[in-house]
């Protein structure tokens, strides 16, 4: 089974803004590498963080650096007339995938609900570009912009939640979840079950947590449901996340399994590893 992790940030400078992730001034692709090694991981898609404003070149070279073990969801800003044509050529540089965008906090927020980026969903169904988007309070919107745009490929960050950027937990950082099944009528919505770790104030294997994966899986299935960690928050190891899944979700299946676990977000984000 070949285990790719749908969401990693990787910083050369800076200290993240988010302060649930390490606060350590780098988090190269070597030490990536290494950690995905002893845990078991094969690949992992990288989100540049916005805190460096290298991280895109560093993701890039990451490509070029190790073949088949990166590929890169990337951004445009969102406020610049130019960004639209960007779009068109966007899976033309060598590993990237999509684009990714946090609609929690204004102005994004607010652009996502009043149509200001209207642009930016036609642009990506037109030229075949998946987006991914932690936007919690917004779920409902993103249902409507699916419904409008069925060519477009949306993936949901972080089950459906925040993503750190809260201290609840358990069922209290949950309470979206009927929001985030509601989209799964959506054939062109799928989710990252990315970073369940860290909304637990449980140990390993996060037993709180199970529940609510059971509900993303019944409702979207394992081909739209993508493991994945955000390594850098979690409060556990790259191999206990991934064991999580593999050994302490009876209810999966071995070609579930093998979906959730990479086959899945390779096919939805056209990610061919071997090319």
């Amino acid at each position: 089974m070949r285990i790719v992790d749908a969401q990693i940030h990787l910083w050369g400078t800076g200290l993240p803004s988010n302060l649930s992730h390490r606060q350590v001034t780098a988090f190269t692709p070597a030490e990536a590498v290494a950690l995905m090694d002893q845990g078991g991981v094969d690949a992992a898609v990288i989100h540049p963080p916005g805190w460096d404003p290298g991280s895109t070149d560093m993701a890039l070279k990451a490509v070029r650096d190790y073949p088949g073990r990166f590929a890169i969801m990337g951004s445009v800003p969102l406020d610049r007339p130019e960004s639209s044509a960007a779009i068109r050529s966007w899976r033309e540089q060598p590993g990237m995938l999509g684009l990714r965008y946090t609609f929690l906090h204004d102005p994004a927020r607010r652009w996502l609900a009043d149509g200001t980026i209207d642009w930016l969903w036609a642009e990506a169904e037109n030229a075949g570009v998946p987006i991914a988007a932690l936007a919690t309070d917004s779920l409902t919107e993103l249902g409507r912009i699916a419904e409008r745009h069925p060519g477009l490929r949306l993936t949901i960050d972080h089950l459906g939640g925040r993503g750190g950027m809260t201290t609840l937990k358990d069922a209290a950082a949950m309470t979206h979840i009927p929001d985030l099944l509601a989209l799964a009528k959506f054939p062109n919505v799928a989710v990252k079950a990315t970073g369940a770790p860290g909304y637990s104030s449980e140990a390993y294997p996060f037993p709180a947590m199970h529940t609510y994966l059971r509900q993303i899986y019944d409702a979207f299935g394992a081909s739209r449901m993508f493991w994945g960690t955000d390594i850098t928050k979690m409060p556990c190891s790259w191999g206990q996340c991934v064991a999580m899944f593999t050994e302490e979700l009876p209810w999966l299946g071995d070609r579930d399994k093998r979906l959730i676990m990479g086959e899945a977000l390779c096919a939805w984000w056209g990610w061919d590893r071997a090319a």
